[in-house]
């Protein structure tokens, strides 16, 4: 089966920032307004390299900041900022604007498709943010960090018996295109501003939001 839209798939994993909510943005800002207190040319550093690679895990990009701040990762640190960055964007992802024609299509495909989540937020917020913005019930299933995409993505192939050759990834990273390749899964991605970079690496179909006809 070849799969050329988004339609004709049986079964989608989700990313979420970029692709559901245009957030990616929104944890730009908290990004740089944590680091601010180490000076503005780090806090730079720290928000371009978040928006340069938006679908990897906080757990990961925090311990690396804090280590270009000249700060001792200790767990215990390493948690206060992570505490500190999901005050500071929680609500702002909540807010933030849809990405034109996806809530309209979740609601009149997720029982005609199998829709699943795959992110790089932390399990909990994720779920409590679905949770608030009513749309926890589209999705069979979902799968947030610690837990990495290219291994969420396997276990749910796993657990659903879902067939590869009918399935695809949507995304709006490098991330999400690695887990998807890596897993056989066929790659959409979702343009923006921020990843102009992949357009034109990437050979692969690619859309703007999900507004068709």
């Amino acid at each position: 089966m070849t799969i050329n839209s988004v339609e004709n798939a049986s079964t989608i994993f989700w990313d979420f920032d970029g692709v559901i909510k245009d957030s990616v943005l929104v944890k730009s800002d908290a990004f740089e307004k944590l680091f601010m207190t180490f000076g503005e040319e780090l806090a730079r550093k720290v928000k371009r390299h978040h928006e340069e690679n938006g679908g990897m895990s906080r757990y990961e990009k925090l311990p690396l900041y804090l280590s270009w701040a000249g700060q001792q990762k200790s767990e215990k640190l390493i948690f206060d900022y992570e505490q500190q960055f999901s005050k500071l964007v929680k609500q702002s992802v909540i807010d933030s604007p849809w990405v034109t024609g996806v809530l309209e299509y979740l609601g009149i495909n997720y029982e005609k498709q199998e829709f699943f989540l795959v992110t790089a937020t932390p399990q909990n917020e994720i779920e409590d943010i679905l949770i608030k913005l009513q749309i926890s019930h589209f999705f069979k299933h979902i799968i947030g960090s610690p837990i990495s995409k290219q291994d969420g993505i396997e276990s749910l192939i796993k657990e659903y018996n879902i067939e590869v050759d009918h399935a695809i990834m949507i995304g709006d990273s490098m991330s999400d295109y690695i887990a998807a390749f890596d897993n056989n899964v066929k790659f959409i991605l979702r343009k923006t501003s921020l990843n102009k970079k992949m357009q034109k690496q990437l050979k692969c179909k690619m859309i703007e939001n999900f507004t068709y006809g």
